[in-house]
């Protein structure tokens, strides 16, 4: 035998059998690719544990990723002790499972010398993406899936991946009226790249489900039709009534048409409706039929309104504000709007006073029969000061010409009417989407102070208007062109707010017209206004 003879130690560990899959065992297959047999004998470790102090590690198989990185992974480092066999490699194994970027983990013993051993991580990675390719769909919900899957060339091909992707294709389609969509999602081999695989995303969308038949029982208070006409959403097909309302089924929708079920019977006085049962079931492959049971309960009245907690108004004011009184139907949506929502409600009373801290709690104090004792709850707090007025997302304008609209100043007590009002003011200027205008209100109990805030995205509203014609005369032609936000003093000294040639940023008008009739009649007119 030659006097230098390496040895090969192969870790068959019992327990790894036990609590991973088949692959994460260390046996001696693991060595058969790394080693020649004919020139080194295989020596079979006994399955007592012996210490072991960790020399080296290794890692194969991967290209995308740094060999720390991946040792990090595992857990191990160089000069830790181990056991072998141990709870050390099983868990290093485990935790490479655990992120699901491998297909396949083991690791192996290269040599041992003394107390010291030489591990190699052999590694094989998942493949990724090449490509991605929907068929079956329109372009913009091809532009929507792709937002929603986050499935790009370059990810790693998971079976999360890819399961995650089917549901939220399915109820994509679910959402849009498609409930019998077919979702079938196909991994190929990418010839032209190696590990990389080319998606195919399937889409049999199938027609809209809509709805045959709506049940109702259960209902006394109100008639099925009524009822029927609350869900605004989840309507029945073929019936006249429902000619220009949608008939397409959309589960989230149908949620939302029986909350508006139970808000009807709030609303009446039945506080203690419910929908005690409901299915879907399919008529046929393009309808569905819809049963709702309801349960409604009681009808409430108010009995006994009283305030607790107010020093600023008396109750009997507050009573005549509120517009509810003994005798009335328990209105909770009535309720509602007469403390917080509408424009005269009970709590606009102190926001536009400065009362910002301020707080109504109704509370049901007593349940009798069907009578209800409700007892207003008021904390009125400290009036807020406003600290600082912030205007965030403006760049049309110079600041000043926003602020100059806003009726919320620093110093100024704060008021929810000024607020309201500022704006509306912001977007009668006509420079910003009255849509996405959001107040941003930051108060801190503790000072008494208020921040205020305009979240504003800026629009253009330039306008150009062309026509001609021909006549006897020639030609017959008109040109204007509107900027809205043109700046004289910037034109007369030039600063940094250009948009091209143009000098803006003061919000003024600037119009230039011009129209001719051929030879006999022609004319330019300029309109500079503030």
């Amino acid at each position: 035998m030659p006097n230098r003879i390496s040895f090969i130690v192969v870790f068959t560990l019992i327990s790894l059998f036990c609590c991973v899959p088949p692959s994460f065992a260390q046996d001696t297959d693991m060595i058969q690719d790394a080693v020649d047999y004919e020139s080194k004998p295989i020596v079979l470790y006994s399955g007592i544990p012996k210490k072991y102090e960790i020399a080296e590690i290794k890692v194969t198989g991967t290209k995308n990723y740094e060999d720390y990185v991946l040792i990090g992974l595992s857990g191990l480092s160089v000069g830790q002790v181990i056991s072998v066999p141990g709870e050390e490699i099983t868990e290093a194994i485990k935790r490479y499972w655990r992120h699901g970027l491998f297909s396949d983990v083991r690791i192996v013993v290269e040599r041992i010398e003394d107390n010291k051993i030489y591990l190699k991580i052999l590694l094989t990675q998942r493949p990724r993406v090449s490509e991605v390719r929907y068929h079956g769909i329109k372009k913009s919900e091809r532009e929507e899936l792709e937002m929603k899957l986050g499935m790009v060339k370059g990810s790693q091909v998971t079976p999360n991946l890819i399961d995650r992707a089917q549901t939220l294709i399915k109820r994509y389609f679910d959402d849009k009226g498609f409930k019998n969509a077919d979702v079938v999602i196909v991994q190929k081999d990418d010839p032209a790249n190696e590990n990389q695989l080319i998606v195919d995303i399937d889409v049999d969308k199938k027609e809209k489900v809509k709805v045959h038949r709506i049940t109702i029982a259960g209902n006394n208070a109100m008639k099925i039709s009524k009822l029927k006409r609350v869900m605004k959403k989840t309507n029945e097909k073929g019936k006249l009534v429902n000619l220009f309302r949608t008939k397409k089924f959309v589960e989230e929708n149908y949620e939302a048409d029986k909350q508006l079920i139970i808000d009807k019977y709030n609303e009446l006085g039945y506080r203690d409706a419910s929908i005690v049962k409901d299915s879907v079931s399919s008529h046929d492959e393009k309808t569905v039929n819809v049963y709702i049971e309801i349960e409604e309960g009681k009808k409430y009245y108010l009995r006994n309104i009283t305030w607790v907690g107010n020093t600023l108004y008396p109750s009997e004011q507050l009573d005549v504000m509120l517009g509810m009184k003994k005798g009335d139907v328990y209105n909770q949506k009535q309720l509602t709007e007469r403390t917080v929502s509408d424009d005269d409600a009970v709590g606009n009373l102190y926001y536009n006073n400065g009362y910002l801290f301020y707080n109504l709690d109704p509370v049901e104090v007593n349940v009798e029969n069907d009578s209800i004792d409700l007892e207003m709850r008021i904390s009125e707090g400290r009036q807020a000061t406003i600290n600082k007025v912030k205007i965030n997302g403006n760049d049309r304008l110079y600041e000043n010409i926003v602020r100059r609209e806003l009726r919320t100043r620093p110093g100024d007590l704060f008021s929810k009417e000024e607020l309201m009002r500022s704006m509306r003011e912001i977007q009668q200027m006509g420079h910003f989407d009255p849509e996405n205008i959001q107040p941003d209100i930051q108060p801190d109990p503790t000072s008494g102070m208020v921040d205020v805030g305009y979240n504003l995205v800026s629009k253009a509203n330039d306008q150009m208007e062309f026509s001609a014609g021909w006549g006897q005369t020639g030609v017959i032609g008109k040109l204007s062109l509107k900027f809205t936000n043109f700046s004289l003093a910037n034109l007369l000294h030039p600063g940094k707010n250009y948009r091209g040639i143009l000098p803006q940023g003061d919000g003024q008008t600037f119009t230039i017209s011009g129209q001719t009739n051929a030879d006999y009649y022609q004319s330019v007119h300029i309109l500079l206004c503030n």
